[in-house]
């Protein structure tokens, strides 16, 4: 059987998806002057931390995609070669995350202790010590201090960009000459890239977020990282795919069994961060150590304790019971709603880790739903837009799917199954 070859793209559909990256870049844009704005009517450092969190949430999604592509080369997977192309056009968003965490970087040499306080060693912390004659910052010291986070801040966005890069070249490359080589030199890529971005998205997690309290020890913080990455790029997959077979470029192609194998990966991304978030807080209870309870000590009173419980029924609970049926996994629909569930409480799960850093005058975080939400709001929405603008304008440069890849006939006619009902994706034929 031979793989269908996708027809030119409509004169109207293109126009539709460029017009459809002009609204994003718009409503970025938008999103990124509001937060610019809270800064001058707003607390300054509420808002950056808000910042924080939108950067931090739309680089998990990108590694996630990175990191499923590296998946897909080093398994040779067949079933999700259709849609790997998509996951593609989403890491071209890592050289605007680049510059989109600047304003950071220069916010850390202009004012150092404003976002992250180890970095100013004159800091008064909790007891009227300072920094700088903190034990705990000194044994750290030569891994928290501003040159080291700056380096090690473009050294991940390099390996990013750079793998990414990587991969694009050569898939696209592919569709052009059908040269097996181009699959040979990505699993190459990906042999070097799964260990290069399990480390930096680990290092990232810890330098951006976990320092912020820098006190506290927990050595599953990267792998917890990881959990969200992975979970944040196949919701959103979810989200593209489901936009893709009703605009009508997936119809033919993506079918029930694709679907289904994306979904009960994300199942179990369910359980294993369940596994991760259970194993960091049962450690840190049982030893009861005093720099590391604190961390969930400051979380567990006020509103900050119902935010926790979100997490466990949102994170877990709900798409672990939803995506239990294979009919909810094997449906676009319902895969669609769950994803969307999920991609929010990842959201919340960042706030819940970096806003108590915001503190009162009794060294205490300020109850959440004192927050002043917007600017985490305006950030995610800033940030995702120039995201998914730079997603359209890649999508418009390649192939639907990557139709001369040696699996491509294998992933289109995978199971040979019918396709879900708004659901449905049709059966390939």
């Amino acid at each position: 059987m031979s793989a269908p070859v996708h027809s030119p793209e409509p004169v109207e559909r293109a126009a539709a998806t460029a017009s459809l990256a002009n609204k994003f870049l718009m409503a970025g844009l938008a999103g990124l002057a509001v937060t610019a704005l809270g800064l001058v009517v707003g607390d300054a450092r509420g808002v950056a931390l808000s910042y924080v969190v939108g950067v931090s949430y739309w680089v998990a999604i990108a590694v996630g995609m990175l990191l499923l592509i590296i998946i897909h080369h080093l398994t040779d997977s067949g079933w999700s070669t259709v849609i790997r192309r998509q996951f593609e056009h989403g890491t071209s968003a890592f050289t605007w995350l680049a510059v989109l965490f600047l304003p950071l970087l220069v916010s850390a040499w202009m004012k150092p202790g404003f976002i992250w306080p180890w970095m100013d060693t004159g800091h008064v912390i909790h007891g009227g010590h300072t920094v700088g004659t903190d034990p705990l910052y000194v044994k750290k010291s030569g891994f928290l201090n501003l040159p080291m986070f700056t380096g090690m801040s473009v050294a991940f966005f390099g390996i990013w960009i750079g793998l990414s890069a990587l991969f694009r070249k050569a898939s696209f490359a592919q569709d052009h000459d059908g040269d097996p080589k181009w699959t040979y030199r990505n699993r190459r890529t990906a042999a070097a890239g799964i260990v290069l971005t399990a480390l930096s998205l680990s290092f990232a997690a810890i330098y951006w977020m976990k320092s912020l309290e820098y006190h506290w020890f927990s050595t599953m913080y990267g792998v917890w990282f990881f959990a969200n990455c992975m979970r944040g790029a196949m919701a959103i997959g979810v989200v593209i795919t489901f936009w893709l077979y009703h605009r009508g470029d997936y119809k033919g192609i993506y079918n029930t069994n694709q679907l289904h194998c994306l979904v009960a990966l994300a199942f179990a991304f369910v359980v294993f961060w369940a596994y991760v978030t259970f194993s960091q807080y049962f450690l840190i209870w049982n030893a009861n150590v005093p720099e590391e309870t604190f961390w969930y000590n400051i979380r567990e009173h006020g509103d900050w304790v119902w935010v926790g419980m979100l997490l466990l029924f949102g994170h877990f609970f709900y798409p672990f019971l939803m995506w239990l049926s294979y009919r909810r996994k094997a449906t676009l629909g319902p895969a669609l709603h769950v994803s969307c569930v999920v991609a929010v409480v990842i959201l919340i799960d960042l706030c819940y880790n970096v806003l108590p850093a915001l503190k009162d005058e009794q060294d205490q975080p300020l109850p959440f739903l004192s927050l002043n939400l917007l600017w985490v709001l305006s950030s995610v929405v800033g940030i995702g837009g120039i995201c998914a603008w730079s997603y359209l304008r890649s999508f418009s440069t390649a192939k639907l799917i990557p139709i001369r890849d040696p699996r491509i006939v294998e992933s289109l006619t995978h199971h040979e199954a019918t396709a879900p009902e708004s659901g449905a994706v049709p059966a390939a034929h």
